[in-house]
């Protein structure tokens, strides 16, 4: 972006630039987001960065009125360098418990100054200073929204201490955590909101959902979704919990309710929910590469999201119970495998998806599908079960298990922004419609496509 479009963004208030970028304020020494509602400054005391990194390194403090602490994540570079943006995915799916900077190096295949280099380009910032940022917005964010006690946001946000955490606090936010607290902590269900860029189609999300919902384990309404979910730590602890998420189109956001058996998960376990709703989508930049790649115009689905399931194993569940049945008859399987073996809460009103282990230790009779079908599902259990942290692009390549099952897990189980299921029978029904279609050109957003082209049957 050049200043004219930062300029007409912030003066717009444009939403679907929320998260692009900040408008800090040369006067007050305050950064905002481009729709925060305080009267707009002069251009010429006004500065502009893509990421809340930047402007907090730059000795700027978050605004309280428009709190850039809860802008979704869209910087717009997202999907255009793939490595800082797994490098980024490793961090929010991680959370702030023992990651460090050599074993994310190592994960992404680069060294460790290169990795420095990554961040100081596309961030502003290095790696540790970015973590701590990370750490200090989301307990801002946590302060403002819950009720949760000083002492546990610490441990939610990865602190050990309360005293490192409010020295932290106050020297990147220039506040202490009590001066930012407006009400007494308590122990209820926390409650957050999760913001994104508009449009948000959400009677297309509602809609793929309800088709395929596990009684059970998720509930769905006109304007709410919410499921039971474990969380596998590094540790190989799962912990377990519940969300219910209302749809505010008015705000841009959902309000989440959630319960958790350990606040240390808090952050992970919300980057999760933002991936089921697929939050952090710059609808605006992948919509314009879709009709690059030949997708007419009045044929795009506009603010179209990509339905995300919980985990690998999961999504992986689901393809392989999915294989040549309707999406009826595969959703009544995953029922019934739910039903049979997943825990049940004490009222026996929640379910939760049975684990890896669980599945591995069942014959699976009660499944009314062929035998090799059960015997890959099996298998896919006792693969998930040994190696619990792997993505399906690890897969080896297991009997019954093909590219269609490993690409579909990704897409829906992982969150992969470009998976072309070129193979599937929906899409080659679909490219009939339009035959000069190329899939290449829609690159880093082929997921999308996908989903774009399903809607056309």
């Amino acid at each position: 972006m050049n200043q004219q479009e930062y300029q007409q963004a912030r003066l717009s208030r444009d939403p679907r630039f929320d998260g692009v970028f900040y408008t800090a304020v040369k006067t007050t020494g305050i950064f905002c987001r481009p729709i925060c509602p305080a009267t707009p400054p002069k251009e010429q005391n006004v500065e502009y960065f893509e990421t809340a990194s930047e402007a907090l390194v730059s000795g700027y403090r978050p605004c309280l009125r428009c709190r850039p602490e809860s802008a979704p994540f869209s910087p717009a570079w997202a999907g255009t360098e793939t490595t800082i943006k797994r490098a980024l995915s490793i961090i929010h799916e991680s959370g702030f418990n023992g990651i460090k900077l050599s074993e994310l190096a190592a994960r992404l295949g680069i060294t460790d100054r290169y990795l420095r280099k990554l961040f100081e380009q596309h961030l502003g910032v290095s790696p540790k200073a970015y973590l701590q940022h990370q750490q200090i917005l989301f307990a801002k964010s946590l302060l403002h929204q819950t009720q949760i006690p000083i002492n546990q946001i610490a441990y939610a946000a990865g602190f050990n201490n309360v005293r490192r955490f409010n020295d932290a606090f106050k020297r990147i936010s220039h506040k202490t955590p009590s001066e930012v607290r407006r009400k007494q902590g308590s122990n209820s269900a926390i409650r957050i909101q999760l913001n994104y860029q508009p449009p948000f189609h959400w009677q297309h999300w509602h809609d793929f959902i309800e088709k395929r919902l596990i009684e059970g384990v998720e509930t769905i309404g006109n304007s709410s979704y919410g499921r039971t979910f474990h969380w596998l730590t590094h540790e190989e602890k799962l912990v377990k919990g519940w969300f219910n998420a209302v749809h505010r189109p008015d705000k841009c956001a959902f309000n989440v309710t959630i319960e958790l058996d350990d606040a240390k998960f808090l952050y992970p376990v919300c980057q999760k929910i933002r991936q089921v709703f697929d939050l952090n989508a710059n609808v605006g930049l992948i919509e314009s590469q879709l009709i690059k790649s030949g997708l007419p115009p009045h044929n795009v689905i506009r603010g179209l999201r990509i339905p995300s399931g919980w985990s690998s194993f999961e999504a992986g569940v689901r393809a392989v119970l999915g294989q040549q049945v309707s999406v009826k008859a595969a959703t009544n399987l995953v029922n019934v495998l739910v039903e049979k073996l997943g825990d049940k809460s004490d009222d026996g009103t929640r379910i939760w998806f049975p684990t890896a282990n669980q599945v591995a230790r069942s014959d699976l009779s009660f499944l009314k599908m062929p035998h090799a079908r059960r015997e890959t599902l099996n298998t896919l259990a006792k693969w998930c079960e040994n190696h619990p942290q792997t993505a399906a692009v690890e897969w080896p390549e297991l009997k019954g298990i093909g590219p269609w099952t490993v690409d579909y897990t990704q897409m829906r189980g992982e969150g992969n922004t470009d998976i072309w299921l070129e193979s599937d029978l929906g899409i080659k029904k679909a490219l009939d419609i339009f035959p000069n279609l190329d899939a290449e050109q829609a690159k880093p957003w082929r997921s999308y496509l996908t989903f774009q082209m399903w809607s056309m049957l």
